[in-house]
């Protein structure tokens, strides 16, 4: 038996017929006892390499798809990582893993939340429950982020190099995650009343399978996948996914390290970026956009006609913090369900038309912060997006008389 398991071809014809065992519905306690005992350990690029060549031999992907969360709980702790690489910070797949932490956090809260509910009585009220499971539940809509770099940037190499049937699996795993989540959301909005016996109830039905989803797709990711795409990929093809990755943004999580492998092309990027940007009124870079941008005395956020973030300044003295993990987020995700309302029907009166500009001020200690949004549109009426608009003018309602002379607020510093 021993030569049988170690010869490797021996291996993957003896997971193919385990995995088909799964497909004429052989109990998957009976086909993981069957692993523990002649297996051992399965190495990770064994499962990718079946997984592809049984969709190649013509089992639908349908069906792959239908029992891959079989497949997973089969396999849990029977995938050997021995020999994987690692990646360092900025790469691609670190970001993927630290966005990871973060969700596998977000759920975990949910899972505590939904352990609360079970010790309540059944008629306790559980509308404080529900309001935290909700915002975590916010986050996770997030991963959509996560999904879209892997669907969009990563998958396309793989399926360079001939790996094509487990990308369409996992898209399809994508979508069924993205469904379930909305489902959890829509439940969620029915919930501002409601007892502790009818919450375990819309727990069981709607929110545990949505974050059940998520919660596998991390597993198979971290087991399986990056693991056989960091063998796969070349350097230069991260970078390109590293490049484009901003564009997507990030979820729950915002890489501060920057990456690029020996020998990049960064000169290429570089001088891309010197090319003048021509506006009716001028021209510049995008290097001096930048600059002015994040020099201008006030905070901008810009949301497009999706209702997605797509741009925030970044000056040196922010009234809000913001950071990239917002980039390709819907708007209405960034803000807490008590307030996500006004939000809601200020971009509606924007696209409808009924209104351009909507006006906030407040205090946060002891400054006076004034909040604007404006309506964008182009020459013709269409609208754009919106623009938020935030300014401390704490110090401009202090100023009397008149300032005709030149008075620097801080001294030059001297060579």
């Amino acid at each position: 038996m021993s030569e049988l398991i170690n010869n490797a071809r021996k291996r993957k014809d003896l997971l193919k017929h385990m995995i088909l065992q799964l497909h004429k519905g052989q109990a998957p306690e009976a086909v993981r006892a069957q692993l523990v005992r002649f297996m051992g350990e399965v190495p990770y690029g064994d499962i990718v390499e079946v997984e592809q060549e049984l969709i190649s031999e013509g089992l639908p992907q349908e069906e792959v798809l239908k029992l891959c969360d079989i497949h997973t709980a089969v396999l849990k702790g029977s995938i050997d990582q021995t020999g994987a690489k690692s990646a360092p910070p900025g790469h691609p797949v670190h970001t993927f893993q630290q966005e990871n932490k973060a969700l596998g956090w977000e759920i975990s809260s949910i899972i505590a939340l939904y352990d609360e509910l079970k010790g309540m009585n059944e008629n306790d009220d559980a509308s404080k429950q529900m309001i935290e499971i909700r915002k975590h539940f916010h986050a996770l809509m997030d991963v959509d982020k996560h999904y879209r770099r892997k669907e969009n940037l990563l998958f396309p190499f793989l399926e360079k190099h001939g790996v094509t049937g487990p990308p369409t699996v996992m898209w399809g795993k994508h979508d069924e995650s993205r469904t379930l989540l909305k489902g959890a959301i829509e439940a969620l909005k029915e919930t501002s009343s409601i007892t502790a016996g009818e919450a375990d109830i819309v727990a069981d039905l709607a929110l545990r399978p949505a974050s059940t989803a998520v919660d596998d797709m991390i597993y198979k990711e971290e087991q399986i996948l990056f693991p056989m795409c960091l063998d796969t990929l070349t350097d230069d093809e991260w970078f390109k996914i590293y490049d484009q990755s901003l564009e997507i943004g990030f979820c729950l999580y915002d890489p501060q390290t920057k990456w690029a492998p020996a020998g990049a092309r960064v000169e290429e990027k570089k001088a891309i970026e010197q090319d003048r940007i021509q506006l009716p009124s001028g021209s510049m870079t995008a290097s001096e956009i930048t600059a002015i941008l994040n020099t201008i005395p006030f905070d901008l956020t810009f949301v497009d006609s999706e209702d997605t973030v797509r741009f925030f300044t970044q000056g040196k003295e922010r009234i809000f913090e913001r950071n990239r993990a917002i980039l390709g987020r819907k708007v209405q995700l960034c803000h807490p369900p008590s307030s996500v309302h006004i939000v809601q029907k200020i971009i509606d009166d924007f696209r409808a038309g009924r209104q351009d500009v909507a006006s906030f001020h407040i205090n946060i200690h002891g400054r006076f912060i004034s909040i604007e949004y404006y309506a964008l549109r182009s020459p013709e009426g269409a609208y754009l997006g919106t623009l938020e608009v935030s300014q401390d003018l704490t110090e401009k309602r202090r100023l009397e008389g008149e300032r005709r002379l030149l008075n620097y607020e801080k001294e030059s510093v001297k060579s």
